[in-house]
This record gives structure tokens, sequence and C-alpha cells, in this order.
């Protein structure tokens, strides 16, 4: 068919052979140090290396509902939050003591001689950043750097992105080398794959902490409030609760209610990992980490389980990360965890 109008001759578009933009959105803008992360044109979160920040890490993550997860402060700090542990942002890895040096703990509020006892990961390139219908992928290359900034371990980390309309889904694939020196992870509970959770998805708490007020400042007295706090983690293993912190399992859930909206999240460990099945560092006041070289740290008695690797060596961690709507059923975490078990890299 044509069309003539004024005398020029006009096609009709074929909108069935224009490309579809991809569901997942990868973008990176490295003058602003980030890459966002869309589903469906939605916010999911963004890989960043401020400044401000010690480490790189995934800020903020949100649920399928657009629900965020993560605890604001100290980059965007929210009204009833805990100000404590300003290290703790949004999802990490690294950790409490690699030949002597502290990657945890480091923030900007370390001062004075523990400045020399701290390790800093630094951001070095975003390597492949790309889009996808099912999937978004990021690969980066980080340094961990000793205080007079020479690195003794590379990483190389590949983020996968994917989602559908009830649930948001990271995979992270991690392989740290030695540079020219030997490199021991010691046994310690302060590691490895990290998140801070949003104050709803606490648990309860009685002893009276600090908050921010109603415009994120935080207030001058500690206070006991636990309203609209909800959370309570399970382990692959039965444990609820506080009972969780400190013991072994294949994965570990945690729900609550955020914003009036019921969400799981679910932190899965890989048999392909040093020290699986992992410990779990899951305190109340809402950190959330698999900590696989925590054994003697976290069990009294039990002998410590170090990584070293040899000059040029490697090793690789795997986890999964799932942000569900809804209250998950430990049976339905279970069947995922089985799918990423047995599921290649």
């Amino acid at each position: 068919m044509r069309i003539t109008t004024l005398g020029v001759l006009v096609l009709p578009l074929l909108l069935s052979g224009a490309p579809q933009k991809p569901r997942v959105q990868v973008t990176a803008n490295e003058a602003q140090r980030r890459v966002d992360i869309t589903i469906d044109g939605q916010p999911f979160t963004s890989y960043i290396w401020p400044a401000t920040l010690k480490k790189p890490v995934l800020y903020p993550l949100r649920s399928a509902k657009g629900t965020i997860v993560t605890r604001g402060y100290p980059l965007d700090p929210r009204p009833r939050e805990r100000v404590d542990h300003p290290h703790h942002v949004g999802l990490w890895l690294n950790h409490g003591d690699v030949n002597g040096l502290d990657f945890w703990n480091n923030s900007d509020a370390i001062t004075g001689d523990r400045v020399a006892k701290m390790g800093t990961i630094v951001h070095r390139a975003i390597v492949e950043a790309k889009s996808g219908a099912d999937r978004g992928e990021l690969a980066v290359a980080m340094d961990w750097l000793r205080p007079d900034g020479k690195a003794i371990v590379h990483e190389r980390t590949r983020f996968v992105f994917s989602g559908t309309a009830d649930s948001r889904v990271i995979d992270r694939l991690t392989t740290l080398t030695a540079d020219a020196e030997k490199v021991v992870f010691k046994d310690n509970k302060e590691a490895f794959l990290g998140m801070r959770v949003a104050r709803a998805l606490e648990q309860p708490y009685d002893k009276p902490e600090i908050l921010t007020d109603a415009s994120g400042t935080p207030g001058a007295a500690p206070v006991a409030d636990n309203t609209g706090v909800s959370g309570e983690y399970i382990s692959s293993e039965g444990l609820k609760g506080d009972a969780v912190w400190g013991t072994r399992g294949r994965w570990t859930l945690l729900h609550g209610t955020v914003e009036q909206q019921p969400v799981t999240l679910a932190i899965l460990d890989n048999p392909s990992n040093p020290g699986f099945p992992t410990y779990w560092h899951a305190r109340g006041y809402g950190l959330f980490a698999a900590t696989p070289l925590g054994q003697a740290a976290l069990v009294n008695g039990k002998a410590p389980l170090n990584l070293p690797l040899e000059p040029g060596a490697s090793v690789s961690f795997r986890y999964r990360v799932l942000i569900l709507n809804g209250t998950a059923a430990p049976e339905d975490i279970e069947k995922r965890y089985q799918a990423f078990a047995q599921q290649g890299s």
C-alpha cells in the first residue's frame, strides 16, 4: 500500500519488525562512577564506586514492586534507621583479615592508628556491560590494596541480573587472584558476601539504639522502638531467628514486610565454594552475610578455616541473591537452591 500526501510518497512503518528494547538494561556511566540496572524500565540496583566508600557495592536493592530492601545510611539516610556500622552499604563482598589487613570494616569513619590496618578495594575497569531480553551482565575488575596502594589481590567479578513480575535475582561470580606475594584469608566472622537490610527487615530488638529522625539525622538519645520491624531469618536447616547465627546451611532466607509489602530475601551458597556449606553471620540488627571462612570465629572449639593463595593462584566464589515478592516458603527456596547448585558457570 502507498499513501501520497501533498505529492510525497509515504511508506507505512512495519512495526512488527522494529527492534525490541532489552528487558534488562545495564547502563554504564563512568563519569558518575556507577552502572545502573533496570528491568522492564524499573530501577533494580546500581553498581557504584563513589570516593566516599572503601569498596564498590550494589546499592540500593529493590524488589520487583520497587520496594527498597537495603538500608539507606550512610549514603542516603532514611527515617528511623540505625546509624551503626557505616561500612555496611548495600550488597558487597570482602574480608576482615587478609594478610593482617581489614577490608570489611574500612570506611571514612576510621581514624588514627587504625587506618594503617585497613585495606581498600578499588574499581579498576568495566570489562563488559551487556543488556538482554532475559538477563543483563556486568563484568568488572577491582584491586584489593594495602594502605601504601600496592595491590595484593586482583578481583574479577561477573554479575548476572534477571527478574520476573514477582522476583529479582543477582548472581555473583567472583575470582580472587593473589598478586606477587602469598595471601591468606584468615578465619574471620567479618566476611564474605554481605548485605545490610532495611529497618523493617531487622528482627525485633529491645535494646535502645540511636535512630535517625524524620529528616534522616541521628537522634540525640537511644530509643527502643520496634515499630514496623518484622524480619525473621530461616535457614536451610530449619533454624529460625537468632538461632541461625553461627550455623551452617546451604541457604538462609529473611522475610518481613516493607512499606506494607511482604518480601523475602535469600542468599544461596554454591557447592563449588570453599567452606561450603557456609556459616551465617545473620544478625538481627540487619547484617545478612555468608561467612564461609568463619569456622573458628563463629563456633568455639572449631579449628580455624584459613584460605591461602600462593602468588598468582586464584579462587572463585559463586552466590545467588533472591528478592521475592511475598513470603516465600522454605520449600520454594530449596527448589531455587537446587536449580542454582546444578547450574553451570
